[in-house]
């Protein structure tokens, strides 16, 4: 007899992604459907194939004509692919029409970034903010995929929730979303008790923003000693992350990390993470980073402030970190407002980027001049942590210390 082979290689499910190319579109398509493949791996989906398509607009029925659908068909077959993703959100007509003419699972663009956050989150707060986004974008989704679900167990698309639930008891989503609300809620007001303390304390804040995988985590590291999980993928943190920042010897401001922005952000996350990004509407500066090394990094820096637009943060000053310049072969990107070409990992460019802080922070702050007598200690430590000192210089004449620094 013949023995079995036994191969310890991960079974990994095959995939054929599907794009279409609307003329009007307001996105760069072909850079969205490279990142739907980079999304696709970070689910660890093997690709097999990528459909595209130029059309006016899309096909009510099928998403894409029927003349790809069956060059689509003819693919999913002779492959053996296992799951169709499309480049866009789909109706629940396009998904159920997809799955009966296919019979493999058909998901798109959201699902697999909340799949991805699914798999990110690990905060509780981050969990919950997950979970009530894919309920509340598949409820009114379930007629579509129900086939598909109840057939197919397992593997992509069926983390979080529990899809026998979801086909089953919509009553049961409803209250769930309602529990998470509620949970939601009391983490919100919390968040926004600490908020008011730290205002009414006159504490300077930054939000770190960028695209996913800019390097925000990288540089959360370098400016704050903190040990934020940093990995070359998308979406590698989700959770908020805040710690303290000292400068200039001792003004101490907070600095928080984002989620990583992307194109095509489904507005389901948008609401989801509002909490988070709670941090950064309150901020009295933005902190942009970058990745200059990317072939793409302009759309990606219009992308962000794009969205930055959307969330009504455009008012905040904003300064720029263009990451990675070790990797770049080009020279310092140029913009219309205050940046720095650096690297993460190049220790001596934290200096670069905390002097860029300096001078934006103290646009923001009033100029003062002040003489303290060299017994007044706790006074000077108080300046020194509350406000940003420019200058410090002690006159042994009549031993007096003359501060110029900024404050609130």
């Amino acid at each position: 007899m013949k023995k079995e082979l036994h191969t310890t290689k991960e079974q990994r499910e095959r995939a054929v992604l599907v794009g279409v190319d609307l003329l009007q579109s307001d996105y760069d398509f072909t850079s969205t459907m490279s990142e739907l493949e980079s999304l696709a791996q970070t689910c660890r989906l093997e690709v097999l194939g990528v459909f595209q398509q130029n059309k006016n607009q899309f096909d009510q029925k099928y998403y894409v004509g029927k003349g790809k659908l069956q060059e689509i068909k003819d693919f999913v077959d002779f492959n053996e692919i296992d799951v169709l993703i499309a480049n866009d959100e789909l109706t629940t007509a396009q998904s159920k029409n997809l799955n009966a003419s296919l019979g493999i699972k058909v998901i798109d663009r959201t699902q697999l970034i909340l799949e991805i956050f699914a798999m990110r989150a690990q905060s509780k707060e981050g969990q919950l903010q997950v979970e009530f986004a894919q309920l509340d974008y598949l409820l009114p989704r379930l007629m579509g995929h129900g086939k598909s679900l109840s057939r197919l167990g397992g593997g992509i698309g069926t983390r979080g929730p529990g899809e026998t639930k979801l086909e089953t008891d919509r009553r049961h989503i409803r209250t769930r979303m309602n529990e998470i609300k509620r949970k939601l809620k009391n983490v919100s007001a919390h968040r926004e008790r600490y908020r008011q303390h730290r205002e009414h304390n006159q504490v300077f804040q930054i939000a770190m923003i960028g695209y996913t995988n800019a390097g925000k985590s990288s540089w959360f590291n370098q400016l704050t000693d903190a040990k934020t999980y940093e990995k070359d993928q998308l979406f590698a943190t989700l959770d908020p992350k805040t710690r303290k920042l000292k400068l200039s010897g001792g003004f101490e401001l907070i600095i928080s990390d984002t989620v990583g922005f992307i194109q095509k952000l489904p507005t389901t996350l948008i609401e989801a993470f509002k909490s988070t990004l709670e941090e950064a509407k309150q901020a009295d500066l933005l902190l942009h980073v970058v990745d200059a090394s990317h072939e793409e990094y302009k759309t990606q820096y219009d992308t962000v402030n794009q969205i930055v637009k959307e969330l009504n943060m455009d008012n905040i000053p904003q300064v720029v970190i263009f990451n990675k310049r070790d990797l770049s072969s080009q020279s310092a990107p140029f913009t219309n407002v205050p940046s720095v070409f650096v690297s993460s990992r190049v220790d001596s460019d934290r200096d670069i980027v905390k002097r860029l802080l300096f001078e934006q922070i103290k646009k923001q702050l009033k100029y003062y001049e002040t003489t303290l007598q060299s017994d007044e200690s706790n006074q000077l430590y108080h300046l020194k942590q509350n406000t940003l000192i420019e200058t410090l210089e002690f006159n042994e004449n009549d031993e007096t210390y003359v501060i110029k620094g900024y404050q609130k």
